[in-house]
């Protein structure tokens, strides 16, 4: 019996796979450091093709199964992990409990909570190899999708009891996630990208920048092919409003992204689910050609078809947390034939076992018969070997040894990188020799960026809707404020105006919120395993929304500063475009941080309209700064619309020599606005003896310093309000950072 693997020729003078199987064959006390080794590769492959760039091209080798080592054997042990569920007690439960002497606390009435422990995974235990595809099989909650997540180290510290190890070394954290990948359950795809463009950019993101632009290029034509997917190459992905690739097609490239950089160990979440046969069964085809290129494949699957069945080399059968069966699928008539219930003939073998296993949960002894039986079988299958299954499980290859041959052979390709970098040091731990990030921030930022702009560019249509909203909304407010006088009327009138553009600036910028919220796990899957920092994704979402911004302010500010009659020429417009330019930036910015922290869109359009209305509430503009209750005071110094309000009011009324009441208007905004002029002349006569000064028609009594002085618009400069304003935005951007570090962890509690 043979088995096939795949090595990668990268050219003539590269080490050759029999070189490296002689030299891990060599006794571990003459076996040189992964760095050595590392060092070597990267050394040969310079030497052959100049920078270490060259995609290789996969070839298969056939050798003998004796003659084999297997490189890499995941093992697990004892798995065993548990959560605290808070159990509902009604207070008549309460009560029956207290009757027999509980130590259960009267209530009152209310409802009491206690905690319980639920366990999920109880005592599983199992190894996979690469070559070999592992599938998890049961029923909904049996526990399939908690194991893979147990395996991909997806459970936080400390609540997963037992041991994860690849050959037979515990894996770090930061290194699983290099020589790895996760595949949900779910298509988390940029839904107007085609599915080129998508594998391109997941290129660019995992593969290394020694590789140039052509062979990276080349590395996603052979992926194409490999994945079924040449005649789907320029068709973009699509969603519910934009026809695209069908649900097999989705899958595979959901798969493809993950595997661009040929991980060792790969992790799939339900691959199949939701596929029609045909497609499930061309899926995990393309599992079995990534196994044989020497990966290790976990997968979890609901219910396989004969086909597929087939294609599998390992099985576990879960039962609420426990294993039921595990082996190979060849070995399931034989298992079920010793339990006391034979497979018919004809029948698929997992449906049978999973419609037994759910007889059996039914049943009162549960499936309790059927994990006792599988242990004993383990035991005998131990003392009696099958001859299909090899028993040679144990890696003659140590985990430094082990990733050293894989890079030889072309695997791993963002992990090569570390050989070239003079700057590593040789090291005992595997994990110090391959890089954290395939690539440095600034590459991280551009792709970031160019794959934003390209899928929003395909979606014309969301940019058009908020550009008509702010024009519509500037060209209402033009309309309804045409060319304002200088009259104590028109100065309350430019107050409203300035109140109702500042807010509309924040307001219009809530189109932000579903951005991020549709990408979350996008965002997540990716920076999983690494693909990109997060700073990264934060500076490119906030240089992305930066021209879209600049043309939004620049229309509104054309529409409505000529319109209204503001003051101060061209100087004050170019200001007046700033300040708004600015307020879209830190409403932007506070709506992007709230879409880091509030999962659901419904939910966050509440909450920022809400927080909105406060800040427009405490900007000055319904109650001056001094009439702010003190204990209220805090909310108007962190307002948002607080710092443009009074900046547009200052570039309005700055101008000292403009007057903005004079004479009998004193009585404009007063009941005696309908009295005569003359009666209001003789009026201003009387106030004049009185006073001591003379008050005639002509005369300027309120200019525009006097103005900002009524409206406690003194503290700050209109600068000093634009940086602060502009400094908000930074604030929260750097917010939105802290909310992505904390809420992106993806790890069960």
């Amino acid at each position: 019996m043979s088995s096939r693997i795949v090595a990668e020729n990268v050219t003539d003078s590269y080490l050759d796979f029999m070189e490296m199987d002689n030299l891990t064959h060599r006794r571990s006390g003459d076996m040189p450091t992964l760095g050595q080794l590392l060092k070597h590769v990267g050394d040969v492959r310079k030497e052959a093709i100049g920078d270490g760039s060259e995609t290789p091209v996969h070839h298969t080798v056939d050798v003998g199964t004796e003659s084999r080592s297997l490189p890499f054997v995941l093992s697990f042990n004892n798995l065993t992990y548990s959560v605290k569920v808070r159990h509902k007690m009604s207070f008549s439960d309460v009560l029956s409990c207290c009757r027999r002497d509980s130590p259960v606390a009267e209530a009152s009435g209310e409802t009491v909570f206690t905690p319980r422990s639920k366990t999920l995974l109880n005592d599983i235990s199992g190894e996979a190899r690469d070559g070999e595809i592992m599938a998890f099989l049961g029923a909904s909650g049996s526990g399939k999708s908690t194991l893979i997540d147990a395996l991909a180290n997806r459970i936080a510290k400390g609540k997963l009891k037992g041991s994860v190890k690849l050959n037979g070394e515990s894996v770090e954290s930061r290194l699983l996630k290099v020589i790895s990948a996760y595949v949900m359950q779910d298509d988390l795809l940029f839904p107007m990208l085609t599915v080129e463009e998508t594998l391109t950019f997941a290129a660019e993101f995992r593969l290394p920048r020694s590789l140039s632009k052509s062979k990276k290029n080349a590395r996603v034509q052979a992926l194409i092919d490999q994945l079924g997917l040449r005649n789907a190459a320029k068709t973009v992905i699509g969603d519910e409003g934009h026809r695209g690739v069908s649900g097999g097609e989705r899958r595979r490239v959901s798969i493809g992204i993950d595997i661009i950089h040929d991980p060792i160990v790969l992790f799939l979440d339900e691959p199949t689910s939701g596929l029609d046969s045909t497609s499930a069964f061309m899926v995990v085809k393309v599992l079995q050609r990534i196994a044989q290129s020497g990966s290790i494949v976990i997968m979890s699957i609901h219910q396989p078809s004969y086909r597929i069945l087939g294609l599998l080399d390992r099985m576990i059968f879960l039962s609420r947390g426990q294993t039921v069966y595990s082996g190979s699928p060849s070995q399931l008539p034989s298992y079920f034939a010793e339990f006391g219930h034979p497979i018919p003939e004809g029948d698929n073998r997992t449906e049978f076992a999973l419609d037994l296993i759910r007889e059996l949960e039914g049943s009162p002894g549960g499936t309790k018969s059927l994990v006792e039986f599988n242990k004993s079988w383990q035991s005998m299958t131990k003392l009696h070997p099958v001859e299909d299954l090899p028993q040679n499980s144990t890696s003659s290859l140590s985990l430094k040894e082990a990733i050293s041959a894989s890079i030889s052979k072309g695997k791993l390709v963002s992990g090569a990188t570390a050989t070239n970098n003079s700057n590593i040091k040789s090291s005992s731990s595997a994990a110090s020799m391959v890089p954290t990030y395939a690539n440095p921030f600034w590459i991280e930022l551009l792709t970031l960026s160019k794959r934003s702009i390209t899928n929003s560019r395909r979606m014309p249509e969301l940019f058009g809707i908020r550009l008509g909203a702010v024009m519509v909304t500037g060209f209402i407010l033009a309309t309804m404020f045409w060319q304002l006088d200088n009259t104590p009327k028109g100065v309350q009138e430019r107050l409203g105006f300035f109140a109702f553009a500042m807010s509309t600036t924040f307001y219009t910028t809530a189109d932000a919120l579903p951005v991020f919220i549709q990408e979350r796990y996008i965002f997540m899957r990716e920076t999983s395993h690494n693909a990109y920092r997060r700073w990264s994704y934060v500076i490119s979402h906030a240089l992305v929304s930066l021209p879209a911004l600049l043309f939004l302010s620049l229309g509104f500010a054309a529409l409505t500063f000529w319109a209204v009659g503001l003051d101060g020429g061209f100087s004050g417009f170019l200001f007046y475009f700033v300040i708004i330019f600015a307020s879209f930036w830190a409403g932007n910015s506070f709506v992007s941080f709230l879409s880091g922290v509030v999962p659901h869109v419904m939910l966050g359009y509440t909450i920022v309209v809400a927080i909105l209305a406060y800040f427009l509430l405490f900007s000055g503009f319904f109650i001056n700064r001094d009439r702010i209750p003190s204990y209220w005071i805090w909310f108007h110094y962190m307002s948002l619309v607080k710092y443009p309000y009074e900046a547009v009011l200052q570039n309005e009324f700055s101008d000292a020599v403009k007057c903005f009441v004079r004479g009998v208007q004193i009585f404009d905004n007063s009941p005696l606005a309908s009295v005569p002029d003359a009666l209001k002349l003789k009026l201003l006569d009387n106030m004049s003896g009185t006073l001591g000064m003379n008050i005639t028609a002509s005369t300027c009594l309120t200019t525009g310093a006097d103005l900002l002085k009524q409206n406690g618009v003194l503290d700050l400069s209109k600068w000093n309000c634009l940086w602060i304003t502009v400094a908000w935005g930074f604030f929260f951007r750097i917010l939105f950072y802290v909310a992505l570090l904390v809420g992106s962890k993806n790890k069960r509690s």
